[in-house]
């Protein structure tokens, strides 16, 4: 219920914070795809806890077993299941948190949707899940660039009310990697970081904004009228913690505009390809990919468990007042750029096979 994701290629994600371990069954792979462990470890060292003075301290590896479906280096086209085991647990650190509601988080909906929940870490509501994401995003990930060298790089866009001028056009993983808040605008890095300290020693968390850019990618993919591919997206997106707003292409700042002055207007380049003069569609028209870059942004809030003392209720309804324990993000988004990527990956790579299975069949038969 809830716990699966995409047509296609599809994932099932599973575990808790706190519990034996998180992992993801990966079902509809193609076969033959050349596949290891460590390739699927590079993302998920991306997202790990503990990796930088601005994230929070657990320290996990994540180091990831490939359980199935995969044989001598090469997927089978049977499901894949991975696991990364939990290890650097402390479920004594939200004994308070067993009965009390931490504000804005999701304590309280789930007591009143399950009548029950793992209170350790937040249980499933935990960023840990997004474990599983990763690293079926990877496998997407390789997938496309094995197609066309489809490429997708996220980056932190803003911080609170700072934000960083980055070209989606030519922007690098490497250059985003370069610093730990995974944005290659360095002055804005360097201020951004200093805030997130800052706010951190004051026991308070911090939100922001997450850019992610797809290049390469084929005219066709999308499908009107519920799976339009900015739809997908958003689903896809806005499924991981702390999200509260998305955008495509020139989003609500778009309203601003006369439509004269929004229109891609078309031409025809010097290899005789299909394009436009500027991307305020984001590269999806009709719902359905232009060949321009697909430009999306994902608003993540301020992380909700902090240290500061706030007001709260607990199962019974009585008030309380709640400070935070535990070990918590001051700010979800560097740790939040490789998922971004791998949902988008995700999303992209169904619709991928899905274009060639409903559009392309007759002509590979032919």
């Amino acid at each position: 219920m809830g716990n699966t994701f995409g047509h296609l290629f599809r994932i099932t994600t599973f575990g808790e914070s706190h519990g034996g371990g998180v992992g993801v069954v990966i079902d509809g792979c193609p076969p033959r795809l050349p596949l290891t462990a460590e390739e699927i470890q590079v993302e998920l060292d991306r997202r790990r806890p503990g990796q930088s003075k601005i994230t929070t301290p657990r320290k996990e590896t994540d180091q990831c077993e490939i359980l199935s479906g995969v044989f001598e280096g090469k997927t089978l086209g049977t499901p894949i299941a991975i696991l990364v085991r939990n290890k650097d647990t402390r479920p004594q650190d939200y004994d308070e948190m067993a009965k009390t509601y931490r504000p804005s988080h999701a304590d309280a909906t789930y007591d009143a949707k399950y009548g029950f929940r793992n209170w350790q870490g937040g249980g499933r509501s935990s960023a840990r899940e997004t474990i599983g994401r990763v690293a079926a995003g990877a496998i997407a990930k390789k997938i496309l660039r094995e197609f066309g060298n489809i490429e997708i790089v996220g980056y932190v866009k803003r911080i609170k009310d700072l934000e960083a001028a980055i070209d989606p056009l030519t922007v690098t993983t490497e250059q985003v990697e370069s610093n730990i808040l995974r944005s290659p605008d360095g002055d804005f890095a360097e201020r951004a970081i200093a805030l997130i300290e800052s706010i951190r020693d004051e026991g308070d968390s911090v939100g922001g904004v997450v850019e992610c850019v797809v290049r390469n990618l084929p005219m066709g993919l999308g499908s009107p009228v519920f799976d339009r591919l900015e739809a997908d997206l958003a689903k896809a997106v806005m499924s991981l913690p702390a999200t509260k707003g998305f955008e495509v292409g020139s989003g609500f700042a778009g309203t601003l505009l006369k439509g004269s002055e929004h229109n891609d207007e078309f031409y025809t380049d010097e290899t005789g390809k299909l394009r436009t003069t500027t991307n305020r569609s984001g590269g999806v028209q009709g719902g359905i990919s232009n060949g321009e870059p697909v430009v999306i942004r994902i608003a993540f809030k301020p992380t909700a468990t902090i240290r500061k003392a706030q007001n709260t209720v607990d199962q019974t309804g009585e008030a309380k007042v709640l400070a935070g324990k535990g070990r918590h993000d001051p700010c979800v988004l560097p740790r939040a750029v490789p998922m971004v990527e791998a949902m988008v990956a995700l999303v992209v790579c169904d619709h991928l096979l899905r274009d060639r299975a409903q559009c392309h069949t007759l002509e590979d038969l032919a």
